[in-house]
């Protein structure tokens, strides 16, 4: 049985006391990797929730259910710290980025716990690919929101369909990672792929732009 619980009281009490000391910008780095942890808890009762009333197997639920519940609940300490503290573009795209960090953290503890360490090789390809994939979504929704944050029905409409884009990437990564074989290694290298050919240099592009995250 995948504890989750334990996992992330293991993961999660280190960054605890870390945040209660630190008293830098690094500390807000390190809320948001823990709140991307907490989500990541959080996602994984709400989908078993959902799964479970629907009446689907594990495998349906991960292509249907977890991408849009998974990506929803990655949003909302972005949004929460937005709506709350109000601190203008400039706070975006690092927030959303360290959440997705967090989330793919756990997420990677878990399925570790769960299969085994045995095939290094294996586990090294589907990190960096899990990894890499939370970023991109992350950073799909956070990029975006840079580029719509000067009116207010840009931002609503933009972020749902930012959002949308994210679900439907995070399906298809799923989808392919069910796979064995060719599909699933494609799975695995798409969104490193995407995230050197166009996250890095969009993110730069942004940081040239609009200045360091603060």
């Amino acid at each position: 049985m995948n504890y989750i619980e334990n996992i992330y009281v293991c993961l999660a009490a280190p960054i605890f006391i870390a945040i209660l000391c630190i008293h830098t910008r690094g500390r807000r780095m390190m809320i948001f990797v823990l709140g991307g942890m907490t989500v990541c808890l959080l996602s994984s009762y709400i989908s078993t929730f959902i799964a479970s009333v629907e009446h689907v197997d594990a495998l349906t639920a991960s292509l249907e259910i977890s991408p849009f519940v998974e990506e929803i609940m990655k949003l909302c300490p972005v949004f929460f710290y937005l709506l709350v503290f109000e601190p203008g573009r400039e706070g975006i795209s690092g927030s959303v980025l360290m959440t997705a960090v967090g989330y793919a953290t756990l997420e990677n503890a878990c399925y570790l716990s769960q299969n085994g360490a045995q095939n290094f090789f294996h586990l090294l390809i589907r990190g960096f690919g899990t990894g890499a994939m939370h970023v991109v979504c992350g950073a799909i929704i956070g990029i975006g929101l840079l580029y719509l944050w000067d009116k207010i029905w840009l931002q609503i409409a933009g972020t749902i369909g930012l959002l949308t884009i994210a679900v439907t990437y995070h399906g298809i990564y799923n989808m392919l990672v069910a796979k064995p074989g060719i599909p699933a290694v494609a799975g695995y290298f798409i969104p490193l792929a995407t995230a050197f050919a166009v996250v890095i240099p969009l993110n730069r592009k942004a940081f040239l732009k609009h200045g360091p995250s603060k």
